[in-house]
């Protein structure tokens, strides 16, 4: 078994224990969104992916908070066609579903003739990038590790290399997007008080595997009303855009995430 840092660690029996790694933000009793996400996401591209395949979308529902107990998944593949394969992954906490993950993957092929619009997205990382896990930034201070320096009205970037989901399996490109989109909860909520919604989805939209390890998520729209909360985020590699992350949410002022408060820990677990 490696010795890499990693959200769980895997018994013989299938069951996978979460580490330290996988505490969340909100309640030290809790799993944080990516630990359950990447989860997800290792087992169904372990399960069914494909080299000829690109895992296109997944999306995932939080039906109800994980907690920090042992966590098992059971996935089927719902459609093997020849273009397009649909598989899903339940993810179970005794005999509870607390996330479904959808997967959708699409034969790579040439594309269609012709040209098509694209929009004109730019994503500059920090300078040092490369030698920090976690980066957070905003138009208003630039790149700071430091998260309460961000607690600020204006646009918002992540850039992230992510540690593995399970212990002994190095992340894979695909897994590794996931982690890092779903930062655009993070990008999308983080105001002047902190983050005060929690995200009941993810969707990871790709139209290429990323070519780097550190990968930056940046918000393009967020939209809020009564309490419900709508981001969107431009997801971006050494090359440049190639995927897109959504996130709808709902407001949890009870649980209000400041990370400006003494002893706060810039972190993608929320």
């Amino acid at each position: 078994m490696g010795t890499r840092p990693a959200h769980f660690i895997s018994d013989p029996d299938g069951m996978f224990h979460p580490t330290e790694n996988a505490r969340s933000r909100w309640g030290d009793d809790m799993l944080n969104g990516p630990a359950v996400v990447s989860l997800a996401a290792f087992n169904l591209e372990q399960r069914f992916g494909l080299p000829e395949f690109l895992p296109a979308r997944l999306t995932v529902d939080l039906f109800k908070a994980a907690r920090r107990v042992p966590t098992t998944v059971r996935s089927r593949l719902i459609r093997d066609g020849r273009r397009i394969r649909n598989s899903e992954c339940d993810v179970m906490q005794g005999d509870v579903i607390v996330a479904r993950a959808t997967l959708v993957q699409y034969r790579l092929s040439e594309p269609p003739p012709g040209d098509e619009w694209f929009a004109h997205a730019e994503f500059t990382p920090p300078s040092d990038g490369e030698q920090h896990g976690f980066f957070i930034g905003s138009d208003d201070v630039g790149w700071r590790a430091d998260g309460g320096a961000h607690q600020n009205t204006s646009r918002k970037r992540v850039y992230h290399s992510p540690i593995d989901v399970v212990a002994g399996h190095d992340i894979t490109p695909f897994v590794r997007t996931v982690v890092v989109a779903e930062a655009t909860s993070l990008v999308s909520n983080l105001g002047t008080k902190g983050i005060g919604y929690i995200n009941g989805d993810l969707t990871v939209a790709l139209s290429r595997l990323p070519e780097s390890e550190h990968i930056g998520v940046q918000g393009d729209s967020h939209w809020v009303s009564d309490g419900i909360s709508v981001g969107t985020g431009t997801l971006f590699d050494s090359v440049g855009p190639f995927g897109t992350g959504l996130v709808t949410a709902i407001a949890n002022p009870a649980a209000q995430i400041d990370f400006s408060a003494p002893d706060s820990i810039p972190t993608l677990s929320v």
